[in-house]
């Protein structure tokens, strides 16, 4: 299962170079379902994903280039390219995605390349709804879009390119 909320980021405070990032392709072979594949760094991953924008199951599955290859000839719409920096919500004990002792968050936020340059989004996985709803977003975080499925990458994939310089300006205008 994952519980998970996103948010646009305008301006982001921190020096990014203090943090993991990887380097990341993905691709959809369907939306509806939704049936991703990425290659970050030197992994590639099939991720089937059901219906939902707080919380939906997802099955993840690693494959190797040549399978990455031949799905990525299947892949419908946009590609996206994004750098993701693995942030810590805060300096407790622990690693990011760890809930088992303390429940410590890891933001990750994803900075977009390519034809979605300019689109910054911060998501946060959770161990539980009651987590997620509980949660107060660090106030350089803009907006919650949880609930607006036009900002899940899915979305993003199948939007008309001509579309997509208005719809990042628009995300941003308040």
């Amino acid at each position: 299962m994952e519980i998970e909320r996103k948010f646009l980021v305008a301006d982001i405070p921190l020096e990014l170079d203090r943090y993991q990032v990887k380097h990341m392709e993905q691709l959809y072979v369907s939306t509806r379902p939704v049936i991703r594949i990425r290659r970050s760094d030197d992994k590639r991953v099939l991720t089937v994903k059901s219906k939902g924008l707080l919380s939906r199951q997802e099955f993840e599955m690693e494959i190797d280039e040549n399978e990455y290859q031949n799905l990525r000839l299947k892949a419908e719409g946009n590609v996206i390219e994004k750098d993701r920096y693995i942030i810590p919500v805060t300096d407790t004990e622990g690693t990011c995605g760890d809930w088992s002792v303390d429940e410590k968050l890891c933001i990750e936020l994803d900075v977009f390349h390519g034809i979605f340059q300019g689109l910054v989004y911060a998501e946060v996985e959770f161990p539980s709804e009651e987590a997620a709803e509980a949660f107060t977003a660090p106030k350089w975080f803009l907006r919650d879009v949880t609930g607006e499925g036009m900002y899940q990458n899915s979305a993003l994939s199948s939007m008309d390119e001509s579309d997509i310089e208005r719809f990042i300006e628009d995300a941003y205008r308040l």
